[in-house]
């Protein structure tokens, strides 16, 4: 599973029509979430930084509940943009996932341990979790 990072607002718009997860690095605007599902039809998770997500605005957040797109707060931690443009979730974090739900784990408890595991936010976890094992 894979995150594109975007950096900058003028990097939106040179995006790949098919990406479903977006992590921002920066504050973006109300022009700049409109921007990013117009050139990402297809998007399901954009991903914000905690102290981010406090600026965004309540009209924001139901135009992206009406379109089905999750809005959740964490990092990519450690990752440089100027090496690649994604961060990559290993498939080893996908499939402990996929093993802890086999064992009857309930969603909080995987949420909890593979967040602090591999520094991963509890939300991408469970939407993680909810993507794969419903696939």
């Amino acid at each position: 599973m894979r995150i594109r990072v975007v950096s900058s607002r003028e990097e939106i718009f040179t995006l790949n029509s098919n990406e479903r997860i977006v992590h921002l690095a920066f504050r973006p605007s109300n022009k700049d979430l409109f921007g990013l599902v117009e050139t990402c039809p297809k998007i399901e998770v954009i991903q914000l930084p905690k102290s981010y997500m406090r600026t965004v605005s309540k009209s924001i957040e139901m135009f992206l509940q009406m379109q089905r797109i999750q809005l959740i707060k964490g990092d990519v931690w450690g990752h440089r943009k100027d090496i690649n443009e994604y961060y990559a979730i290993p498939s080893s974090v996908v499939e402990k996932i996929k093993e802890m739900k086999i064992e009857g784990k309930t969603t909080e408890e995987i949420e909890k341990k593979v967040s602090r595991e591999n520094k991963l936010n509890p939300e991408m976890v469970g939407y993680i979790l909810e993507k794969e094992t419903t696939a």
